[in-house]
């Protein structure tokens, strides 16, 4: 699921055999979000030679980027984690690549409950991956199909709720 932090950002649901990559949205939570929209938005933000003019425009109106989507895992999805971080490594007793399974460590509202279980029975929040690191979606059918519900009902009751 998106933990509570990215329910304000736009978002959707992962597809299988999906390349994601762990991202800093603006609400300054780690989250996954596909590389091609990461790129996006840091193309847009790239500085470009600008007379002053432009700058001052772009000051009092700044241009209008896309925000970056992020991308939602249901508990029970499993998940090819590259790049793990040596101090996770270390910590975890796991390799520099691993298959984990997405799951939720608590149900408490407004904390960080987005986790990896790793095959030694070891877990990882995603706040504690590192930006940029590369997440696969290996398989979405281990998900409990009433968990797909349950996120498109939060989702549609938070929609409403921001109206």
């Amino acid at each position: 699921m998106c933990d509570y932090s990215l329910m304000a950002v736009p978002n959707r649901l992962a597809r299988e055999d999906e390349e994601l990559v762990v991202h800093r949205f603006p609400t300054g939570s780690l989250g996954l979000a596909a590389p091609a929209d990461v790129k996006r938005a840091v193309q847009a933000l790239a500085p470009a030679h600008k007379s002053f003019w432009c700058v001052v425009r772009d000051f009092f109106d700044p241009p209008r980027t896309e925000p970056v989507p992020a991308v939602c895992i249901p508990p029970g999805a499993r998940l090819r984690l590259e790049d793990i971080p040596a101090r996770l490594q270390r910590e975890l007793d796991v390799r520099p690549v691993e298959d984990v399974v997405f799951t939720q460590l608590t149900a408490a509202v407004n904390t960080y409950r987005d986790a990896v279980r790793f095959a030694n029975g070891h877990a990882a929040r995603l706040q504690e991956l590192r930006e940029g690191q590369r997440v696969r979606v290996l398989d979405l059918s281990m998900a409990d199909a009433m968990d797909l519900e349950q996120l498109r009902l939060e989702r549609a009751e938070f929609a409403h709720r921001v109206r």
